[in-house]
């Protein structure tokens, strides 16, 4: 089901080739060996590999985005939301599942759509040390390609964690991958891979006990990943096309699981780091500070920017206007009772809505920060929930997926759907579909 598996291994430096079968031609699994890989993983690229089972011959895709794609962790904005997408309120077994793929391993990644093509990532084996990448046809369900590799860092998370937490990004040429071992991997729409970077190998000091879960993001051809940690911490920006670094610059040390946001000024794309001491605005291609907040920020819930405006959650949600020139950014308002706990916030046409500790839905006003009301939806929430066509789409940790109506002047419910597994990530919305995936399955409601 799950053909042309790649194994890299951290220990020996060696690159595992394996036949469809999970076998080499002679019954065991065939090994080429590569000269010591460098920091930057360039031998990927120069050593001559011609047994992996990858094309030749790539058709290059377009390369703008869809504004129906969900590229990313969080969506095409990274609010949490979209308009292009009108999935359907109510589903079951019989109705509006179009259908139910089996992953070939665990994970917390929310899935990633491009076009016609759905990427998602997980890992496997005894100690979580096979990393996957798995991308499926966005209509049938059915599986594209299959890479695996081995992890070249730690994967020991916590129970409550997986090593494929974080979630990718793609474009419509490429897709980046990120898991809690600090392993990179960049592959091509056809899954030939173009470059690996294991960070561990470069940073073994960038990990903590729980593990990882910081989702890259991609501007300006520079990918930029937060690793930051109780020992070291930094984020860096890679360039896209080769997985080199472009920059690298320390953060403040502390065990930080929030994800990097891109935030268009205007002056050009700025990258958006928060953590526990402040949110940091820099340039994407050099790394140089624009701006920053000192203020605070989380170390689990996301910053949102929208309209112009960065909503940052910390004990509550504070609203700043980011400076034109350079100066620090201008403070909104703050409100405490907008309490996010594990869940980002989402800002929907011109509301911010949190949910906190005990299950609480808060709907606050974009402009001035005023409670509009609140209501009690049950459940404990890991994962943020994603808006759609005047609705609110909440995972919960129970296995169902509550669907609010936020268009009105009150929140209602208008349907609460089981799942039947834990649901720790945010759902993904494209093309009036709704992409569900639970530890182990990935789901595609939409209506016939």
């Amino acid at each position: 089901m799950f053909p042309s598996t790649i194994f890299l291994s951290g220990i020996d430096m060696r690159i595992v080739l394996l036949s469809e079968n999970g076998r080499g031609e002679n019954g065991r699994g065939e090994r080429i060996r590569l000269r010591r890989l460098l920091p930057s993983w360039t031998a990927l690229l120069t050593s001559h590999v011609s047994l992996l089972p990858l094309s030749l011959n790539v058709a290059l895709l377009a390369s703008s985005l869809s504004a129906a794609d969900w590229p990313q962790f969080r969506g095409p904005a990274a609010t949490g939301a979209t308009d292009e997408a009108n999935p359907p309120v109510e589903w079951s077994a019989d109705k509006n599942v179009a259908w139910i793929a089996e992953l070939p391993g665990v994970g917390f990644s929310q899935p990633v759509i491009v076009g016609e093509t759905v990427y998602v990532t997980s890992s496997s084996g005894p100690s979580n040390e096979r990393l996957h990448v798995s991308c499926f046809d966005a209509t049938s369900g059915k599986p594209r390609w299959h890479r695996q590799f081995w992890a070249t860092g730690r994967t020991v998370v916590n129970q409550e964690m997986r090593v494929a937490t974080p979630t990718p990004v793609a474009t419509a040429e490429r897709v980046y991958a990120f898991f809690s071992s600090n392993d990179l991997i960049c592959l091509d729409a056809d899954g030939n891979l173009l470059w690996y970077r294991g960070l561990m190998y470069d940073y073994p000091n960038a990990t903590n006990s729980l593990g990882m879960a910081s989702s890259p993001v991609l501007t300006r051809d520079t990918l930029v990943c937060q690793l930051e940690t109780d020992d070291a911490s930094f984020a860096i920006g890679l360039d896209a096309d080769t997985g080199e670094n472009r920059w690298k610059i320390d953060r403040f040390r502390k065990a930080n699981w929030t994800s990097p946001v891109v935030f268009n000024s205007d002056d050009g794309p700025l990258v958006l780091l928060e953590g526990a001491k402040d949110v940091t605005a820099v340039e994407p291609t050099s790394g140089k500070t624009a701006w920053s907040f000192a203020g605070g920020g989380s170390t689990l819930s996301s910053v949102v920017a929208a309209d112009g405006i960065v909503f940052v959650p910390n004990n509550g949600v504070t609203a700043i206007r980011p400076p034109a020139g350079g100066s620090s950014p201008e403070t909104l308002w703050r409100t405490p009772k907008l309490n996010c706990s594990f869940v980002s916030p989402v800002v929907y046409h011109g509301r911010v809505y949190t949910i906190n500790g005990s299950g609480v839905l808060n709907c606050g006003d974009a402009k001035t920060g005023e409670v509009l009301w609140q209501m009690r939806l049950g459940g404990s929430y890991w994962g943020t929930p994603s808006a759609a066509d005047g609705r609110l789409y909440c995972p919960t940790r129970e296995g169902v997926v509550k669907v609010v109506d936020v268009s009105g002047e009150k929140g209602e419910i208008l349907a609460e759907n089981e799942i039947g597994e834990p649901l720790s990530c945010p759902p993904a919305l494209a093309d009036n579909a709704l992409y569900i995936r639970t530890d182990t399955k990935l789901w595609k409601v939409a209506a016939p």
